[in-house]
């Protein structure tokens, strides 16, 4: 069914999912305004139990972690994530720039750290780094059969020909490539493209309406992939 499989994962912009652990309002709005343009998912928490329960409810691909919050230790996250062994990227962001403090983080698993005052042209390029360094790769497409997705690009190509897709048949398409081969829940991909505000909806028509749009997209460019339905679960991409 699948010819010639090449998975090569790459900096997965529009699919990424990033959590924002910092009480500083102003700058934790600035840097969500900032990486919703950049096409990230992006969630926050301001204080260490807030931050907990999302990361034991939820799954990020990267955790932005300010070290000192109220209610707790940015380090004791860290130590909670890796105990977890929760696959997550995670860079330290703090204004506490001191050389005993990134040996530190970096000892406790953190893949990168970063001081405050920064730009966010740099936290974007940090995120971007440690997402590649994660997948080991440096393609920076994914590839299933005679598709490629370039998330760099917002395209999709299937034999080399673009395939025009709305941004959440793009994001769809992408969180299930880069997870090829497993099972995924319908609640989990609506949470991971639309965010953890989807559970005030009722239902998941809005999920079957663009996977039926992405699907008929990708079969009449023929594409030789496709998304299998599980019935009463959701979704796998074999």
């Amino acid at each position: 069914m699948i010819a010639g499989i090449s998975l090569k994962v790459i900096d997965y912009i529009c699919s990424m999912k990033i959590l924002i652990v910092e009480d500083g309002i102003s700058l934790q709005e600035i840097m969500t305004l900032a990486l919703r343009k950049e096409g990230y998912v992006v969630e926050t928490a301001c204080d260490y139990d807030s931050a907990v329960e999302k990361l034991s409810v939820y799954s990020y691909d990267c955790v932005l972690l300010d070290i000192m919050l109220p209610g707790g230790s940015g380090f004791d996250i860290l130590e909670y994530i890796r105990k977890e062994n929760k696959k997550v990227n995670v860079i330290i962001i703090s204004a506490k720039d001191s050389i005993d403090d990134k040996v530190r983080g970096l000892e406790l698993g953190a893949d990168d750290y970063l001081a405050k005052p920064f730009h966010i042209a740099e936290l974007v390029a940090r995120i971007r780094s440690v997402a590649r360094r994660s997948n080991n790769d440096g393609d920076f497409a994914y590839r299933i059969g005679n598709v490629a997705l370039e998330p760099d690009t917002n395209r999709v190509m299937v034999d080399g020909k673009d395939v025009p897709l709305l941004k959440k048949e793009f994001d769809i398409l992408a969180y299930l490539m880069k997870r090829r081969g497993h099972l995924i829940d319908k609640a989990v991909l609506a949470e991971a493209v639309w965010g953890d505000h989807v559970d005030q909806a009722d239902n998941f028509q809005f999920v079957y309406a663009q996977m039926k749009n992405l699907r008929r997209k990708l079969a009449d460019a023929g594409a030789d992939i496709e998304i299998k339905s599980v019935y009463g679960f959701g979704y796998k991409l074999p």
